[in-house]
């Protein structure tokens, strides 16, 4: 580890704000990755005549528990349950909620959405799903989308800002006025568009923001490599014959990364932000997905149930926070003007 790598994680570390921060938003993502096992309808193990079965990653119909049926087994059933546990002389481990997100909650007594219950630790949606469950998976859905669309995005930046910095001439002239065009477009609008016509996905939104998400990127590295190809250590390289690419990767983009870096949280939580705003207006994931935005959107509909709104808000608020408490901390640490406290 370099003087320079351990001065800046020892800056990050000072920064007790983003570097807790860091460790909180890691164990909620852990845990939101194994999100089967914390909020499912199935249970994570049961036991049907001393043999042990684990629904959560197989489908088990409901014949190999001696029902009737070939299809996969309901194991909120209460006749299933009775298979289980009295006719198989069983047991079975359940997720500390037993509600997926998409599973509906037919034993409310009243109309949904439901007030949260020892039941229902959030409430239930307007459909009489459980709020908790979807905020989990949700959680999950929106840190996945924008981790990929952030690295994605990030390496197509780096790449292009540092082709059009270090070549410069009309590689960064055409480069400049087709980024201009492309970041003039409105967004939205083309999303809404393309939605009348194509139906919305996970890897299809994916694929469409990846157009526009790179240009926030592209500009500072492109500052850099016009600002450093002309450095003496650079003009030495290129007299001892080394390649254009070898200097661009080992010599210039080792200084450019630091603007890249900086940034880079701050395109993550942008991205979430661009997920949930789609899901809120309709033009997101597909109808059904555990999404925040849609959350956010019952709380609007249903202004007599508060804890849509409220569960929803302090969900992105919460994440978001931490994105960009994290985002100060890194900026803070490749600050060369920073010194330790």
């Amino acid at each position: 580890m370099t003087p320079l790598t351990r001065r800046r994680l020892s800056l990050f570390r000072s920064n007790k704000r983003g570097f807790w921060s860091l460790w909180i938003f890691l164990v909620l993502f852990f845990a939101a990755l194994f999100a089967e096992l914390i909020a499912n309808d199935k249970p994570i193990v049961l036991s049907y005549q001393n043999q042990l079965y684990f629904p959560v990653f197989k489908a088990y119909s409901e014949q190999t528990f001696g029902g009737d049926f070939e299809t996969e087994a309901v194991y909120r059933d209460p006749e299933v349950q009775k298979l289980i546990l009295e006719k198989g002389d069983g047991w079975v481990l359940w997720p500390p909620i037993r509600y997926s997100f998409d599973t509906i909650n037919y034993d409310l007594g009243r109309p949904a959405p439901a007030p949260p219950s020892s039941e229902n630790w959030l409430g239930v949606d307007d459909q009489g799903r459980d709020v908790l469950a979807r905020v989990i998976y949700g959680f999950r859905i929106s840190v996945l989308f924008g981790l990929m669309l952030t690295t994605i995005s990030s390496i197509i930046g780096i790449l292009i800002g540092a082709v059009q910095g270090y070549f410069g001439g009309w590689i960064d002239l055409i480069g400049q006025r087709l980024i201009e065009i492309i970041s003039g477009l409105p967004i939205i609008f083309i999303l809404i568009i393309l939605a009348s016509i194509i139906t919305p996905s996970f890897w299809w939104l994916l694929g469409i923001l990846l157009l526009f998400s790179w240009i926030r990127l592209a500009g500072p590295v492109r500052a850099e490599f016009l600002r450093a190809r002309n450095f003496d250590y650079v003009k030495a390289a290129r007299a001892l014959g080394v390649g254009e690419w070898r200097i661009m990767v080992r010599h210039v983009l080792p200084n450019a990364m630091t603007a890249a870096m900086t940034m880079i949280p701050f395109i993550l939580a942008g991205s979430v932000t661009t997920l949930t705003t789609l899901d809120f207006l309709g033009f997101g994931l597909p109808p059904g997905s555990p999404s925040l935005g849609e959350l956010l959107l019952q709380g609007k509909s249903n202004p007599q149930a508060p804890w849509l709104g409220f569960t929803g808000f302090f969900a992105l608020a919460i994440m978001l926070v931490l994105i960009i408490f994290i985002s100060e901390a890194v900026r803070d640490a490749f600050d060369p003007r920073k010194s330790l406290k």
